[in-house]
């Protein structure tokens, strides 16, 4: 089959690798220069398969007024003239339930164990330069409910095949001395040992870099927006671009923000609604007192994820923010605390950083399978995990397209 993949991100690109390595024939299409560079730019570079609970869970209930109403809080709501917006909102709040957050975590979950596997698959198959790196991934909780919380989170997990360790402050602090400036406050923490990390944006180039070198080469067609899905008789016939029309056998949507609208004119509501977050990424230097696995702050909601010589730290979420541009506030209020949670980091200059959009679903899941169009299919709406999530995904549509029954439930990413 000729395949036409909409969206050069980290979920595109390993939409097209999959597809391709099958055997068809695959065009990608993208507005940006290349791939990678809108939400796959600087995301947090943890690949947390086994930390995919959805950010709606009753946990949250509490904590929003406080949330919602501080400048620096990790989660930020910017209220606007925009029904999407308050639709959006009220989907997650009655996502908020104990068996609704239970059930995500299970179907999550069994993506993310299975999406660990075709990472490594793709890692052992083609040797991709991204800084990849097996550290693991550490949970630091310096709150005691917080941590309470996790451990019945843990215990629950591990029913569904997660390897998770519960460690006290001191083995947390032999694991990683780089804590050690809060080691007075850390109440425990978990440890996955099967966690990864990798810049996401490199990946999506070395994939470029793969596709183009391979047999049958995967075309690309960067700086190209997608205007419109052209469709007749219950199937899309073209995709309308600044450049003229592509046509194909399937089609695909993997353009996280860019599917909404998409897929609004051919009336397919896809309920993806940008959550913003931001991203520093620091040079180190042979003094820097960094951390070598992924850590978590879980009280502030901040991810640290070490790439070679460089450290990334990723956290916060806007909602209401539509546009990608980089809020100074943000920034500094990151910066401190990096501070406050590594006093000794000593980096070599100031941090780069970033801010972009993550396609969020209410409830937390992607969108993979097919649509009520026979030969269009999509693969998007991951909010915060689509580099966690991405490999695995991939495999899944590409069996679905190719009438296979996937590794993984895909009823539990259907259209709905």
């Amino acid at each position: 089959m000729h395949i036409v993949v909409i969206g050069a991100g980290v979920v595109g690109m390993t939409t097209a690798y999959f597809l391709h390595r099958a055997g068809h024939r695959v065009t990608v299409v993208d507005a940006d220069s290349g791939p990678g560079q809108a939400t796959s730019m600087a995301n947090g570079a943890q690949l947390s398969y086994s930390f995919v609970a959805p950010l709606a869970d009753p946990a949250v209930l509490p904590k929003l007024p406080s949330w919602l109403l501080a400048q620096d809080a990790p989660l930020r709501f910017r209220p606007r003239l925009d029904p999407d917006q308050w639709r959006w909102s009220l989907s997650f709040l009655r996502a908020c339930t104990r068996a609704k957050s239970r059930s995500t975590t299970r179907e999550l979950l069994s993506l993310g164990l299975y999406s660990r596997l075709c990472v490594h698959d793709l890692v052992r198959h083609e040797n991709p330069d991204f800084d990849f790196a097996s550290s693991g991934k550490l949970l630091v909780y310096q709150d005691a409910s917080a941590y309470a919380h996790a451990l019945a989170q843990r215990d629950y997990q591990a029913g569904l095949g997660c390897e998770q360790r519960v460690m006290d402050t001191r083995a947390c602090l032999d694991m990683e001395p780089a804590l050690a400036g809060i080691g007075a406050s850390i109440k425990g923490a978990i440890y996955t040992p099967t966690e990864d990390a990798g810049d996401c944006q490199r990946l999506c180039t070395e994939l470029e870099r793969i596709l183009r070198a391979a047999p049958d080469p995967v075309r690309f067609h960067f700086n190209t927006r997608v205007d419109a899905l052209r469709a007749e008789r219950g199937r899309v016939v073209g995709v309308s671009t600044a450049a003229g029309v592509l046509e194909a056998d399937h089609y695909v949507l993997a353009s996280g923000m860019g599917a909404q609208p998409l897929a609004r004119r051919l009336g397919l509501n896809l309920r993806i609604y940008p959550l913003k977050g931001y991203s520093l990424t620091y040079a180190l230097t042979p003094d820097s007192v960094a951390p070598t696995a992924s850590i978590s702050d879980i009280r502030r909601k901040v991810v640290y994820a070490r790439l070679g010589n460089r450290l990334r730290v990723a956290g916060m979420v806007d909602i209401g923010a539509r546009g990608s541009g980089v809020d100074p506030q943000r920034v500094r209020s990151l910066e401190r605390d990096v501070a406050q949670f590594f006093p000794d980091l000593k980096p070599a200059g100031p941090p780069q950083p970033w801010a972009g959009l993550r396609p969020a679903r209410p409830d937390g899941k992607p969108l993979i399978g097919a649509t009520p169009y026979r030969n269009l299919w999509l693969n998007t709406g991951h909010g915060g995990l689509g580099f966690t999530l991405a490999a695995g995904s991939a495999r899944i549509l590409t069996d679905l397209m190719q009438g296979r029954n996937p590794a993984v439930d895909a009823a539990a990413f259907a259209l709905g």
